[in-house]
């Protein structure tokens, strides 16, 4: 069975990957699941969070996404990012210039975010066609004080920050600049690419860890959609979302529109999902400190996961599937 690009289905996650892994170590208090991208391992008084990912989807500022999707896994921790490792492997061909923009790129981001870069390793090699850079963040939090993906509970609000798909969208104006300034104008194509400086989650994950929520997961491949799911899933809980309360900016409708791809399913870092008891206060608490927030749904005792859409004839009510390929690979 061939697999599409992108992250592996999660079923097949689980069933050849996840379920192999031996659990050999009582440290080892945040383990591998589907929907928990981190794990925490006990140091007495603190919990040691990592968390590790690659960037294979883009070609732009490749060094700014490899630093901001690993802290931002921490971030859905409510933890603070303090140290990371980075892996360059960079095709054949790759000049001593491309090297060094790279770099440039990874110490910008990371000395953004106070994040040491501790370590990792730099190749070339024949086993790449493109530049991939693999990431490990590392953080510590207080025992008791660790937020995970599967905190979730019934009644809950979801609330969203930014706006959907913003990831995607920066990429594929990076990577499309030529193409898009023809058709929708140089000041269009310059926002597009300027989301990239949103891409951040750590801001929000510390204050809402701060505030008290039960649950966050950044959102990443699969888009909200995805991300809403993954996060059911981890909690055994069911959601329900609502399309037109999902914020979409101009330039991700323009662009999904031209290339036929869904914005609610396209990569989203720098968005976070968070699930907590008192929404409507968390909201005002993140926008008083600059971040746009909004409630788009709520945790449902059916553990079923749903979307409803307003049409001319009433209400769409359709089920959210698992994360697959995402769209930004259809590109």
């Amino acid at each position: 069975m061939k697999l599409e690009v992108g992250k592996i289905p999660n079923d097949i996650l689980k069933e050849i990957v996840l379920n192999k892994i031996k659990h050999n170590r009582e440290e080892v208090i945040l383990r591998p699941q589907i929907g928990e991208d981190c794990c925490g391992v006990d140091f007495e008084n603190y919990i040691c969070v990592l968390s590790s990912d690659p960037i294979t989807g883009a070609i732009n500022e490749i060094g700014s996404l490899a630093v901001n999707v690993s802290c931002n896994d921490v971030a859905a921790c409510g933890v603070e990012p303090l140290g990371l490792l980075a892996t360059i492997l960079a095709p054949e061909g790759t000049t001593i210039e491309d090297i060094d923009t790279v770099m440039t790129q990874l110490t910008n981001a990371a000395n953004q975010l106070k994040v040491d870069i501790i370590g990792g390793h730099t190749e070339i090699t024949k086993a790449v066609n493109k530049m991939v850079i693999i990431t490990t963040a590392i953080g510590k939090v207080q025992k008791g004080k660790l937020v995970t993906s599967s905190g979730a509970k019934v009644g809950d609000s979801i609330i969203m920050t930014k706006t959907a798909g913003l990831e995607g969208t920066a990429i594929i104006a990076h990577d499309k600049e030529e193409e898009l300034t023809r058709i929708f104008g140089k000041d269009f194509v310059n926002n597009a690419r300027s989301f990239i400086n949103n891409i951040s989650v750590v801001k929000e994950g510390v204050i809402a860890s701060r505030f008290g929520v039960n649950a966050m997961h950044d959102i990443t491949e699969g888009g909200v959609l995805g991300a809403a799911w993954e996060l059911a899933e981890a909690s055994q809980v069911g959601v329900m979302l609502y399309k037109e309360k999902i914020p979409v900016a101009y330039e991700t409708k323009e662009i999904c529109k031209l290339y036929s791809i869904d914005p609610l399913r396209l990569i989203s870092s720098g968005c976070m999902l968070i699930a907590c008891s008192n929404g409507p206060e968390l909201v005002r608490e993140l926008e008083r400190n600059g971040i746009m927030a909004t409630i788009i749904g709520e945790v449902t005792k059916d553990k079923r996961k749903l979307i409803i859409e307003k049409t001319d004839n009433g209400s769409n009510i359709a089920t959210i599937d698992p994360p697959g390929s995402d769209e930004l690979f259809k590109i």
